[in-house]
């Protein structure tokens, strides 16, 4: 697919059962996803890698439990547990993740003091990763974005590369959702209000098999 590159967000075994932070039924997107990357030359991967001592931990916060928040500089910051730590079986990538020619892998999270949803920019609004100079450089104008989860780390990460000027495309039966207080849907409200699109595997396969992509 020219011009287009593949994102695949987070498939860890952080987010999928049986991980500290696990999304029901993420592992079932994962079929989708390897099929998906057969369609894609160029394909990016995120993974989320936190030092223990992450801000974003509940466990570093005393009094604090999972799910509520705190404010920072940055603003308001949901508190998680445990998950993802640097060089943990969690933080792997899930074993039947299948993206061989996947180029880049973008680790995210990696600064104790700042959390980072997006794959473009950390929570602070100011930190890059240079996702999107090297997307840009190799000439891609449009991203397809799929994993974990739809309503954090997919919708920030969207969200941003419509910001940036990438037409963007957002594989809803190739992520997963926590719903987090109805996360799930405001996360869709927020996307199409920024010029994200929705699309299915299915339309992606289609459309490229009639030369329309």
């Amino acid at each position: 697919m020219q011009n287009a590159a593949l994102i695949v967000v987070d498939v860890q075994n952080g987010f999928t059962p049986g991980g500290n932070l696990a999304v029901a039924n993420a592992d079932q997107i994962i079929p989708n996803i390897n099929q998906l990357g057969q369609h894609f030359d160029n394909i990016v991967i995120t993974q989320d890698w936190h030092p223990q001592n992450h801000v974003s931990f509940a466990e570093n916060h005393p009094e604090k439990q999972p799910f509520e928040t705190i404010e920072l500089d940055y603003g308001t910051q949901v508190l998680w547990p445990l998950h993802c730590v640097q060089g943990t079986a969690d933080a792997e990538l899930h074993p039947d993740l299948d993206l061989p020619k996947a180029q880049l892998v973008i680790r995210k999270g990696t600064h104790a003091h700042i959390d980072s949803y997006s794959a473009f920019l950390e929570a602070d609004r100011k930190t890059s990763t240079g996702l999107a100079g090297y997307l840009k450089e190799r000439g891609i104008a449009r991203v397809f974005i799929a994993g974990i989860a739809t309503d954090f780390c997919v919708a920030w990460t969207a969200i941003d590369a419509c910001k940036l000027g990438f037409q963007t495309y957002v594989i809803s039966d190739a992520t997963k959702g926590i719903d987090l207080h109805g996360s799930l849907q405001h996360a869709w409200q927020d996307m199409l209000a920024a010029g994200v699109q929705r699309i299915l595997v299915k339309d992606i396969i289609q459309q490229q098999a009639s030369s329309t992509l």
